[in-house]
């Protein structure tokens, strides 16, 4: 929040866990009294406590469902409602991953909640477009964060071998993603809808 105010802008912090129905319902209101409208949801929370298949606990695969993929669900429905009864032309936009499209050792509980969330996205395209919203996703691929850093920065040659199988060379970095993030969000990305963007290095395409 400091820093988005110091860039000039406007910012709120609201603590809600989005896997709950209430929290997410006080969280949409409290927005609402705050800015008077929602344009632009971007369903960015997410889990992924790595697990080896054979040791994943089912309290563990229903805590990753319930984050990533219900709470999409109840951000989108609760965000979706505002904008219709205003008469928002608004932009929901979720976070995927490339693990929609190809699994990994240990997150046999997280590709699933992506690959639905991509689905999701296709979905409530169909439902909110004729209402002007649009609906997208973006799958980022091997992106540097608090979340994946324990994964890519195990060792240094852990770390290059995640970087050689990348065409641009590299680790991504969350600025990529917020780009593609914020073009989705513009007047520009008015007439792309149900679409899913990989932000990878061309990660998925060398696979």
């Amino acid at each position: 929040v400091e820093a988005l105010k110091e860039a000039g802008g406007e910012a709120s912090a609201y603590s809600a866990d989005v896997s709950k129905s209430a929290e997410v319902q006080e969280m949409v209101r409290f927005a609402r009294e705050k800015y008077g409208r929602i344009d632009i949801l971007v369903n960015n929370a997410g889990i992924c406590p790595f697990s080896d298949f054979l040791d994943l606990t089912e309290e563990i695969w229903d805590q990753v469902f319930a984050v990533n993929l219900k709470g999409t669900f109840l951000c989108s429905q609760a965000a979706a409602r505002v904008m219709l009864e205003e008469g928002i032309k608004g932009r929901i936009i979720c976070i995927s991953s490339v693990g929609a499209v190809a699994g990994t050792t240990f997150q046999s509980h997280y590709c699933p909640t992506k690959a639905g969330v991509n689905l999701f996205v296709k979905s409530i395209a169909t439902a909110l477009g004729p209402h002007g919203i649009t609906v997208n996703a973006v799958m980022p691929g091997a992106i540097l964060t608090d979340l994946s850093r324990p994964q890519f920065l195990a060792s240094a040659e852990v770390e290059q071998s995640y970087i050689q199988k990348i065409p641009v060379g590299r680790l991504g970095a969350p600025e990529d993603v917020a780009a593609a993030v914020g073009f989705l969000a513009t007047d520009e990305a008015a007439y792309i809808n149900g679409a899913t963007l990989l932000v990878d290095g061309g990660l998925i395409a060398h696979l």
